[in-house]
């Protein structure tokens, strides 16, 4: 069975973020992920995590200007710079938190440039943020998500996951790969779960539509569930959810998998 995670990000945001780690355990997840740590003193964040008894998953590199609709830099010529220095902080972080899995987000692709451009920028940032979160022993993962929710976003699809793994060459380098996104984006889930396994360092989930908790929509958690059994997928699968209600009132989903 997937150990499950929490999105702190999105999740119990009943309460402040800091106080979303004991919620988090006290629901029954063993790991946490979110968008950012950058904002929280990273021996604070280590402190929460040390005595909730959770593991750190996953968290972004450095995104750019959130606020300001920003959602990664990576596939951006202009701003090479300010992403390899993002990937020094993230390292930095990653090692003080122990967390051993960093994701990438492409960001969205600016009006005007070729978007061949656009990809020679993404890879070559790749290649140098997995050989250096590798001297880290952390992996380096990217994200496809769909063009409905983020607009323009570079990487859509698991195929162009895989064609950029493949190009950019690196052992160090695999694939976030979200159930959500990709239920809108190619649907036929468990084909092409089983199809990138070899890829596939990360799961996230959330049910289509309105991204929900899993048994709100059309997609059978149960049968992915078990299917990743089936599978034999050992990672971690991440609640990345926008709760339908209070967060502790929909998991029932989850009860069922922490015995």
């Amino acid at each position: 069975m997937p150990r499950f995670a929490a999105n702190l990000s999105m999740m119990f945001n009943e309460v402040d973020f800091l106080d979303r780690f004991d919620a988090a355990r006290q629901a029954g997840f063993s790991g946490v992920e979110y968008i950012s740590p950058y904002e929280h003193n990273p021996a604070e964040l280590a402190e929460l995590l040390n005595v909730n008894g959770l593991t750190q998953v996953l968290f972004n590199l450095p995104a750019g200007n959130w606020d300001a609709g920003e959602r990664g830099i990576a596939c951006l010529p202009d701003r090479t710079g300010e992403f390899r220095a993002g990937v020094e902080q993230a390292a930095e972080y990653a090692t003080a938190l122990g967390c051993r899995q960093v994701n990438c987000l492409a960001g969205i692709a600016p009006e005007g440039v070729e978007r061949e451009h656009l990809r020679r920028t993404f890879v070559e940032n790749l290649r140098y943020a997995a050989d250096v979160l590798e001297a880290e022993g952390v992996t380096l993962l990217i994200e496809a998500i769909n063009n409905l929710d983020i607009p323009g976003f570079f990487l859509n699809t698991s195929s162009e996951a895989r064609s950029l793994i493949n190009e950019v060459g690196s052992e160090n380098l695999a694939f976030q790969y979200d159930v959500y996104h990709m239920q809108i984006m190619e649907g036929d889930l468990a084909r092409t779960i089983e199809t990138n396994l070899d890829v596939i360092r990360h799961i996230q989930i959330a049910d289509n539509p309105g991204r929900h908790e899993p048994g709100t929509g059309e997609i059978n958690y149960p049968y992915l569930f078990d299917h990743l059994d089936r599978l034999g997928y050992d990672g971690w699968v991440s609640a990345e959810y926008n709760p339908a209600g209070a967060t502790s009132d929909g998991l029932s989903w989850l009860s069922e998998y922490i015995r």
